[in-house]
């Protein structure tokens, strides 16, 4: 079987490396992947953005199996789109991957189902949010609701 994986960062890496030391993995496509992986995949110049050339891609290489490291395109919807050609796909799909996108709708899914969750609040306003802080004090967690993947 010929696996693709989209993405380019050490999570991708390791995922590469395990398909490419399975049996049952005859080759191993990585896009974009990284100067890194050239040793134990083939690496693809395409952009994990790029949704319709990575699926035609998929499509003329005969890929039995792709896998989706990074959150972005998966909040763009790229395993929907993969599913619509009937391509098996690992990922969560774009209705899902807000719980990763979001901090504040992940949170409010945890308290909805009663997953236990450190406390928090929402805030749009700059003033409210610096109130809270001062009225809570330390020690406090403040994180944007964006994706950040890991970086700030």
């Amino acid at each position: 079987m010929n696996v693709l994986i989209i993405g380019g960062g050490g999570r991708e890496h390791a995922i590469a490396w395990c398909a490419h030391n399975s049996s049952l993995v005859e080759n191993v496509y990585v896009a974009p992947g990284n100067a890194g992986m050239e040793q134990i995949a083939i690496t693809v110049g395409l952009g994990e953005s790029d949704h319709d050339a990575l699926v035609q891609f998929a499509i003329q290489s005969d890929v039995g199996l792709v896998i989706i490291g990074p959150e972005v395109p998966l909040l763009e919807g790229i395993v929907d789109r993969f599913e619509h050609e009937e391509i098996k796909v690992f990922g969560p799909r774009q209705n899902a991957a807000i719980l990763e996108g979001s901090k504040s709708f992940a949170k409010d899914i945890m308290n909805r189902y009663g997953i236990p969750t450190g406390a928090s609040k929402t805030f749009s306003d700059y003033e409210e949010a610096a109130a809270y802080v001062k009225q809570e004090g330390a020690p406090i967690v403040i994180k944007a609701d964006a994706l950040r993947q890991a970086k700030v």
